[in-house]
């Protein structure tokens, strides 16, 4: 099989008719065979109606529905792991994506050699709340994870069907498949300008918790892929340094009291010395970090995924 469209959703159900129409036309006119895999998330209204009306008599037309809703990583993670086609291409069921860009997409993946390819939405037609944000949190994504794409967070991706067999995608992490993929060896990542559409039916789901949301699960994988498997570098390093500082500091104040007490100077008592706490808090603090990482390190060693590792090529 050629393709495989996964598209999440959630109350979606005026523009799945239209979409659905859109995207078997652009996959006919291509002659490429395929599969569309709908995801309710959940949906509280007629979507998964309209998805079992569309499959009835298209056998390319599949679904999986949630009882409740778990948000657009599970979405994805479940319609990863359902897909057949050897390019796997994403996006949402608003009909802000173009299907369009889909032969394109998948161009690149089997010709262009990419292993994933993300829309870049150059021009949005959403508001200045959603935009700016948008530009602040792709900003710190791209320094961070030293990934040059301009948009993290669109629907719009092709991958090939490797990487979304090898990845795992949880939380609220889909907003970082590229730096998944990038952990799991695949680091052929491209990008490409396509067409932002203003919404036709329904409203946003947009918030701006997700952007809070979304730096704190930067920094969590950003700490996951680098210390996932060693916490211990990341905690002993940290934990011993300011141990170190601590303890020095005790000395200094120490021998700062004997060399007054040898010189006849009338000196304070140690614990009338703010520095002495500081001191003391450091050498508590930097033991207590140690100590986590030694229980994490003993954590990892313990996990079923201590030895997964993913090989390219065997000569046996």
């Amino acid at each position: 099989m050629d393709i495989s469209v996964i598209i999440p959703l959630f109350n979606e159900d005026e523009s799945l008719p239209e979409l659905n129409t859109w995207i078997c036309k652009v996959m006919n006119e291509n002659n490429f065979s395929f599969e569309i895999i709908y995801v309710d998330d959940g949906s509280t209204d007629d979507s998964w109606k309209v998805i079992s009306y569309l499959s009835k008599d298209n056998e390319n037309i599949k679904g999986i529905r949630f009882k409740r809703n778990y948000g657009k990583s599970a979405a994805l993670f479940c319609g990863f792991e359902k897909c057949n086609g050897n390019v796997v291409i994403t996006m949402d069921a608003d009909l802000q994506d173009s299907p369009e860009e889909i032969p394109s997409l998948f161009d690149k993946i089997t010709n262009g050699g990419f292993d994933l390819v993300s829309g870049w939405k150059q021009k949005r037609y959403d508001p200045i709340m959603k935009t700016v944000p948008s530009k602040l949190f792709n900003y710190t994504a791209r320094r961070f994870s030293k990934i040059k794409l301009n948009d993290f967070n669109c629907g719009l991706k092709a991958y090939r069907k490797e990487v979304v067999k090898s990845i795992e995608v949880y939380g609220e992490m889909h907003r970082y498949i590229p730096i998944l993929a990038k952990q799991a060896g695949f680091s052929n990542i491209g990008e490409q300008i396509v067409q932002h559409q203003a919404r036709k039916y329904g409203t946003s789901k947009f918030g701006l918790n997700r952007f809070i949301n979304g730096f704190l699960d930067l920094l969590s994988i950003l700490f996951i892929t680098k210390f996932g498997k060693k916490p211990m570098h990341f905690f002993g390093t940290i934990g011993s340094l300011i141990f170190l500082i601590g303890f020095i500091s005790i000395l200094v104040i120490g021998f700062s009291k004997l060399y007054a007490l040898g010189t006849g100077v009338h000196a304070p008592l140690i614990t009338d010395s703010p520095y002495f706490y500081i001191a003391l808090t450091s050498m508590i603090l930097g033991t207590q970090l140690f100590l986590a990482g030694f229980i994490a390190e003993l954590i990892s060693r313990n996990s079923s995924e201590r030895n997964k590792y993913l090989i390219k090529d065997v000569i046996s």
